[in-house]
């Protein structure tokens, strides 16, 4: 097997307090501590691992058996991310992320916990399982900050629009351009037993999206970009390095004054510094005032982790 095999059980008892206080999804090995190898990911009894080297399927295999017995899992999946996988996503999809486990027993769909708020995880579904689970302290800040208006933009299965509504919102806008995460958003929804009405899920383009809210009036007191570092639509491709300050203008235009704008972005080649700037530029460019108020970052289970960016920031009244 390529590299060492770091040990497995320590990496376990470093989040044992995570399922006492209300989380059974997180990870449980980080690509920092297994020299960039793989990643594993937890559901309640189930792994997801992510391969980010290839290794030969017996390799494979014994890493699966490895990490099922130092967690106790009684299945695994696996993930296969090599440095091309977001372009092959869609012609090579059984390789990258095969539905069924390659170790122990099958389980399509999980009810996992995040800080005591239930979700659904599909391990065998694709590449994303359901829940980014680095963004959890982010979820956790909207859940505790929730006002009355909140804009949930890129929203994937609405995690952060959920603890938005669970932390007291009296209105939230889910956008997405995948109908089939939004109705899993929905489903999430109904495991809280909260309403989730179509018209709170807006399928289609964001940047569509903001343009349309913005012509119409719309004022949100809390918008949430969590966008991807890239990705290819009809209007071209988006970058995250270069894109950003034209993303942070249209949030600006829809923030109500005094409002709030958490943005994410999930880029290790941008700094904290060059994506404040980033920032900045957009609340210039449509002359909005506004400071970065507050950074967050992932969990503990991330540890020296320094691929995403959380910035709350407070625009001017």
């Amino acid at each position: 097997m390529k590299g060492v095999l770091p040990d497995l059980p320590p990496l376990f008892s470093r989040r044992a307090h995570l399922p006492a206080e209300g989380t059974t999804v997180y990870r449980a090995a980080h690509t920092t501590e297994t020299d960039g190898l793989f990643a594993l990911d937890v559901a309640g009894g189930t792994g997801i691992l992510s391969m980010y080297d290839t290794l030969a399927a017996e390799q494979e295999l014994e890493l699966a058996r490895a990490c099922a017995e130092a967690g106790k899992l009684t299945g695994i999946y696996v993930k296969r991310r090599p440095v091309e996988a977001k372009h092959a996503a869609n012609t090579e999809r059984d390789y990258l992320s095969p539905p069924d486990p390659i170790w122990g027993e099958a389980a399509p769909e999980i009810t996992a916990l995040e800080n005591g708020v239930p979700f659904l995880i599909r391990p065998g579904a694709d590449l994303s399982i359901g829940l980014f689970t680095d963004a959890r302290p982010a979820r956790q800040w909207v859940r505790q900050h929730a006002p009355a208006r909140v804009l949930n933009t890129f929203a994937y299965t609405c995690g952060f629009g959920l603890n938005a509504a669970l932390g007291g919102a009296d209105t939230v806008k889910n956008v997405d351009l995948s109908r089939k995460v939004l109705s899993w958003g929905q489903d999430n929804y109904a495991l809280s037993g909260l309403s989730a009405p179509d018209t709170d899920f807006l399928y289609g383009d964001v940047f569509e999206w903001l343009h349309r809210l913005h012509k119409r009036g719309d004022r949100f007191d809390l918008v949430i970009l969590d966008p991807p570092s890239f990705a290819r639509s009809r209007n071209g491709t988006w970058r995250a390095e270069k894109d950003y300050a034209k993303l942070a203008a249209q949030a600006a235009a829809v923030t109500a004054p005094g409002g709030r704008i958490l943005a994410l972005l999930n880029h290790a080649g941008v700094s904290p510094a060059a994506f404040e700037r980033m920032f900045q530029r957009g609340l210039d460019n449509v002359q909005r005032g506004g400071r970065m108020a507050e950074r967050l970052g992932p969990g503990d289970d991330y540890p020296q982790a320094t691929h995403l960016k959380v910035q709350v920031w407070q625009l001017d009244g």
